[in-house]
């Protein structure tokens, strides 16, 4: 129940947020007055041709309500016309924004952050949590080495029985067959025991020696060390500092879009501002379905299928319709970009970690 409540705090809260960086065109006006109430400006119609503002106002206590219901699910109705572009045709949206067309759509900010909280408000109620998960080899760990080790022991007690009840006269093929099942056993209890041995806890920041990494900063190697320390709280500051710094993936991301087109100058960093916002808005409202759909009862062969084609196909067709390429020239982009992606991943989780040593 707290989770759900969370939930829908995170909801709204994102809803919110990003109902506050769309340009003010006014929620006022008071009944029949000649003036703008906000600007003074004389009216022509139901709206202020200056700033946008409503000519009727609200002053009762149940505006204050619609007023929540309609930020959170109605966006200034820009939220229903963004959505299906946003999903089906990503480049137009992203071209027909660029190229002036504003007050018809969330902003890509504003869509960005709605997404994002809208995603952690679906963790918190379904009480997804990094935190939550078992870091300890000893009791059965992250990795499962014990249980490993367990059915390798299994295994192999049953070859050893096997390649002993065999007869002395048995055929060579038979024995070298029961030998050679013992001797693939044993080498993954060999390499099984190496990764005991290295990661008897799991350790999140290690130098190559596989000691706890030392930066000579004295704030930041305290900080590893206590990260090192208790791995559930890592992981919980992980989740928390994901969900804090996640617009940090915006500028992080455009520097890889740039130099896809760096030789032209038929497109602007906004160009791939743009993009790249509204790109993330996608991923994290895919990845809130995928996981509502998990959780009710969608096989997982069916959502790593999702996960490999959907973002592939999204990227290829923003890019090309974005930019107006070529078919062979935004298939090269995506495959580039999608590179780029796991290197954006990359940086971003060592910022991550960082931020999260040095708090």
């Amino acid at each position: 129940m707290e989770n759900d409540i969370e939930g829908i705090g995170e909801a709204v809260t994102g809803a919110l947020a990003a109902r506050a960086v769309e340009p003010a065109h006014g929620e006022g006006g008071a009944g029949d007055e000649r003036l703008c109430a906000n600007c003074s400006t004389v009216l022509v119609g139901t709206h202020c041709h200056l700033c946008g503002q409503k000519a009727h106002i609200h002053r009762s206590i149940g505006a204050i309500g619609h007023d929540l219901i309609h930020g959170v699910l109605h966006l200034d109705g820009k939220f229903w016309r963004t959505l299906p572009l946003l999903i089906f045709r990503p480049g137009e949206l992203t071209r027909r924004f660029v190229t002036g067309e504003r007050a018809k759509f969330v902003s890509p900010l504003g869509m960005f952050l709605f997404a994002v909280f809208l995603m952690f408000a679906i963790l918190s109620i379904y009480g997804v949590s990094l935190a939550s998960l078992n870091t300890d080899v000893e009791d059965g760990g992250r990795y499962g080495l014990v249980t490993a080790r367990e059915q390798l022991e299994v295994q192999m007690a049953e070859a050893r029985a096997e390649r002993e009840a065999l007869p002395a006269d048995a055929a060579t093929e038979v024995v070298e067959i029961a030998e050679t099942r013992i001797a693939n056993i044993q080498e993954n209890l060999d390499s099984l025991s190496r990764v005991e041995t290295n990661f008897g806890r799991v350790n999140f920041v290690r130098g190559d020696n596989g000691e706890t990494l030392r930066t000579g900063w004295a704030r930041l190697d305290h900080g590893i060390e206590k990260l090192n320390e208790n791995p559930g709280l890592a992981l919980y500051k992980l989740q928390a500092n994901g969900y804090k710094f996640s617009w940090l993936l915006i500028p992080i991301s455009v520097p890889f879009v740039w130099i896809l087109f760096f030789w032209t100058r038929r497109f602007h960093m906004y160009d791939h501002t743009v993009f790249v916002t509204y790109s993330l808005a996608f991923m994290s409202l895919l990845a809130i379905t995928l996981t509502v759909l998990g959780f009710l009862g969608l096989g997982g062969w069916w959502i790593f299928a999702a996960v490999s084609s959907i973002p592939l196909l999204h990227m290829y067709k923003q890019l090309k319709y974005g930019y107006s390429l070529s078919r062979p020239g935004a298939l090269i982009r995506t495959v580039l970009l999608a590179n780029f992606c796991f290197v954006t991943a990359s940086i971003f989780f060592v910022m991550l970690l960082g931020i999260g040593a040095l708090g």
